[in-house]
């Protein structure tokens, strides 16, 4: 980013479809009703999934091609105009992300965009071992793996997939490419691997690595599932304090989690839980979907159609769309009066 004449000059370094480099004035932060300040764009970029998980698509992927999913021009446009916006950092996420080929341009792009500082992965890590160094050739900053256990008969019984071992590799290899910040993600489940605490804990010991559950989260196909499975994170935080584990505090980027640090320790562990008091008081991500819908909140009932903004070069429109909806965000999601929006699973936006 630079500044000249109190113009923000937004030069473009990719070299697919032809983007233009242009001048826009700069904009106000994204500031909603309630002060909170959004710096922090998930964008997934496609909603299919080879994995089978058990709390997000037991039956498999409902979506079997890139079929109207943005194309790099239109992820480009909508980086600039988030990054005009103050957006600082983005998150790739899917459905899987890998699935699609241009992965890498995509990172290439968002991490050549002026403003923005930090570039993330969420994936399943089903190419992980295969592609992790190209990730990270690309500009990749930070990355986080999914593994939903250690144990590969529980890992293949919750995931559908027999990748375990090779995903392990990969985070070997990922640890000795020096990313800002290496994660794994567990989705937290009563029966299937709440157990395996001191497992995980034993893996992070040696490795800097933080490791982060998740409490598992009501959408919209899953309520039976959830009630048999969900298991709070409170649990696990008063065992952690007890235990000479503290709690660390956040970077104004960071995600939701509460983090939480032990001397004897190289690894730290994150709590994700969405149903604990005045968890989006401090909010700061919004969502676009794979499709060019915005997700003011990932529980909303409705999704802002940003797609028909993206359609030139010329940003504006989409500033002047995502100024006008940010006003629309509610304080926080109803969960816990069991209100879902419409998501009816995670797959179709990442999370």
């Amino acid at each position: 980013m630079q500044l000249d004449s109190h113009r923000l000059i937004v030069r473009s370094r990719f070299k697919g479809d032809t983007l233009q480099s242009h001048v826009v004035q700069p904009q106000a932060a994204l500031v909603d009703k309630f002060e909170r300040r959004f710096s922090y764009l998930r964008l997934s970029i496609t909603e299919k999934c080879n994995f089978r998980c058990t709390y997000c698509l037991p039956d498999g992927s409902e979506c079997h091609s890139h079929d109207g999913e943005l194309s790099l021009i239109e992820i480009k446009r909508l980086v600039n105009a988030f990054a005009a916006l103050g957006t600082k950092k983005i998150r790739i996420t899917g459905g899987e992300p890998s699935l699609r080929r241009d992965l890498c341009d995509i990172i290439s792009l968002c991490k050549s965009t002026p403003g923005i500082e930090t570039v993330g992965l969420t994936t399943n890590g089903f190419r992980l071992e295969k592609d992790v160094v190209k990730w990270r050739a690309a500009g990749l900053d930070v990355l986080n793996v999914s593994v939903d256990s250690l144990n590969s008969s529980a890992f293949q019984m919750i995931t559908g997939s027999e990748k375990l071992a090779s995903i392990l590799r990969g985070l070997d290899i990922a640890q000795s490419l020096e990313f800002k910040s290496l994660k794994i993600n567990t989705v937290l489940l009563r029966d299937q691997n709440a157990h395996e605490l001191k497992d995980f804990l034993a893996f992070i010991k040696t490795r800097k690595i933080t490791l982060r559950f998740i409490e598992l989260m009501r959408t919209g196909d899953n309520q039976q599932f959830f009630n048999q499975q969900h298991v709070s994170g409170e649990s696990i935080q008063q065992s952690l304090l007890a235990s000479g584990w503290a709690e660390r505090l956040r970077s104004l980027q960071a995600g939701p989690a509460k983090e939480f640090i032990h001397p004897d320790y190289q690894g730290s562990l994150g709590l994700i839980m969405p149903y604990s008091k005045h968890f989006c008081h401090d909010c700061n991500r919004l969502r676009v979907s794979s499709k060019g819908q915005l997700f003011l909140c990932l529980f909303a009932d409705k999704h802002n159609p940003l797609r028909e903004h993206l359609q030139s070069d010329n940003i504006q429109p989409a500033i002047a769309f995502l100024q006008q909806s940010i006003v629309q965000k509610n304080s926080g999601h109803n969960l816990a009066e069991q209100v879902t929006g419409s998501t009816r699973h995670l797959a179709m936006i990442g999370g």
